[in-house]
């Protein structure tokens, strides 16, 4: 009867010591023009290197106006630049130039007359083309035909087009390269590829001249692949635009109210002088992290990175800080939604940002909730049998943090008795510690996970960078240990503090009647 909890206080010492000794040797460096670099050499993944770039930008640090253009510069790093991605640069800056300036009589007349009319309630969008005027129609028309030239689908045939579509993908899968892709979130904006380790040179010519001289080629007609982005992840889905609407309650004041593809008006209105200002701002050596995992030589990385990337400009002046910060909740919010969907709740709690002392027992609470021997589970889907799936989340932010519980209802049983059986879950939380035993379950699988996202280059490559983007790439080594350190009396205290009725969003999805 005593070998099982022998065992258990074995695994758990083992787990507590790979906790306290994880550690990633990272070699960082920074160029004089202010570009970090962190390197990872490795040889698990032989003759393979991830490599990518972060930017320290995200939505959090745009405004009304320009909201979603951190997003819609992911889109553009990919278009090019007198190098790459055109036959005939001069030719295809001249197609630039005229579609620029076509393209701001059409925002000027928009803004003006078409907004104008929006407003005495004449029109009831000024940005749908069906409701342009004359003139807008024939502005439009010529932008049209412009980018169809630019593009070679004019009448000239694609020969006489500027673009070589998708050549920057194109130079890379000819090399060897893999996977290459972005991402953008509310705090940064990552670029990546796995490349050959002898392609590393090839890499860094590559990603520092889109550095150095992006074009932003297809500035206007890229738009509407974004909008089709948009309709497809936001405007299609049958909680989509309830979920934007939450996010605008939830969050009253930060730079999180807005959605990361940005409002649909914003999308349209762009200018060139806008995004130069932006890429002047945020895109500069002095605001990027370079990273590199993988099977390298340091010393020669380091001298290609410093050939290739010193050639880049320090900003003329460093990123605003974020200023506003989320007020405090005083008063539970509600969403009442009816629509496509199966009866579902999700409840908010704003909490704390990353690095905060209380942000890594709630992150172990989530944990207590989740999984099929946690509490949701447990209690709401097989004890009570009311939920169909139910699920805490943990989000920490740069500036700020919410803890949501999501859950479907199952059955005949209502949102209404989701939410009771939480507040009833959350009750017994709050009241009682959690159990040493619960406790050690849990940390043993934090600890499996942090393990585990150091298993291969790509996933290392993912935890750097949203480590240094958070907070500091240092995190993944001292992060395990913060939360095997977390008590049971911090959980109950962090589900007294936060959880409380006045600091709670509530949105209720209810399927429409037919």
């Amino acid at each position: 009867m005593r070998v099982a909890p022998f065992a258990s206080l074995c695994i758990a010492l083992l787990l507590s010591i790979s906790a306290h000794a994880q550690k990633v040797a990272v070699e960082e460096f920074t160029l004089p023009n202010g570009m970090q670099f962190l390197l990872v050499p490795r040889t698990d993944q032989p003759n393979a290197v991830t490599a990518g770039w972060i930017a320290r930008v995200g939505s959090v640090n745009e405004r009304p106006g320009i909201t979603g253009i951190s997003h819609f510069f992911e889109h553009m790093m990919f278009k090019g630049t007198n190098t790459i991605g055109t036959k005939d640069p001069a030719k295809d800056a001249t197609y630039r130039a005229e579609q620029k300036a076509i393209r701001d009589e059409i925002n000027r007349a928009i803004w003006t007359r078409q907004y104008d009319r929006f407003l005495r309630g004449e029109i009831d969008d000024p940005w749908n083309p069906a409701n342009d005027t004359q003139e807008l129609r024939v502005l439009r028309g010529k932008l049209d035909a412009l980018i169809r030239a630019q593009q070679g689908r004019g009448d000239g045939g694609p020969e006489a087009g500027t673009i070589v579509k998708d050549e920057f993908d194109q130079v890379y899968t000819k090399a060897g390269g893999s996977g290459m892709n972005a991402f953008t979130s509310y705090d940064l904006t990552c670029y990546f590829i796995t490349v050959p380790s002898n392609k590393l040179e090839l890499w860094a010519w590559m990603e520092s001249d889109r550095l150095d001289d992006s074009v932003f080629r297809e500035f206007y007609s890229e738009r509407d692949v974004v909008h089709e982005e948009r309709r497809l992840r936001t405007e299609s889905t049958p909680t989509g635009k309830f979920e934007e609407q939450f996010d605008a309650m939830f969050w009253a004041s930060s730079g999180y109210s807005w959605p990361v593809i940005g409002w649909a008006t914003d999308l349209n209105s762009y200018t060139f002088e806008q995004a130069q200002d932006y890429w002047n701002v945020y895109y500069r050596p002095n605001n990027l992290v370079g990273i590199l995992v993988g099977d390298f030589d340091p010393a020669r990385a380091k001298r290609l990175i410093t050939n290739y990337f010193s050639r880049l400009e320090r900003g003329p002046s460093s990123p605003p800080p974020v200023i506003t910060l989320e007020v405090e909740q005083l008063a539970e919010q509600r969403m009442n939604a009816t629509g496509d969907v199966p009866p579902s709740i999700e409840v908010r709690y704003h909490t704390v940002p990353a690095g905060h002392v209380d942000s890594y027992p709630l992150d172990m609470l989530a944990e207590v909730l989740n999984d099929r021997t946690g509490r949701l589970y447990k209690g709401l889907v097989e004890g009570r049998g009311i939920a169909a799936a139910a699920q805490a989340a943990s989000d920490t932010r740069k500036y700020a943090g919410v803890f949501a519980i999501t859950g479907q209802a199952r059955g005949e049983a209502t949102p209404e008795q989701f939410e009771a059986a939480w507040l009833e879950e959350l009750a017994q939380l709050q009241a009682a510690e959690v159990p040493e035993r619960e406790l050690r379950k849990v940390k043993n699988r934090v600890a499996a996970q942090n393990y585990r996202k150091l298993e291969n280059n790509m996933s290392l490559f993912y935890s750097l960078a949203f480590s240094e983007a958070l907070l500091d790439w240092r995190e993944i080594n001292e992060g395990p240990a913060k939360y095997e350190a977390v008590t049971a009396a911090d959980i109950r205290r962090v589900a007294n503090r936060y959880f409380k009725e006045t600091n709670r969003s509530v949105a209720t999805y209810r399927r429409k009647p037919d």
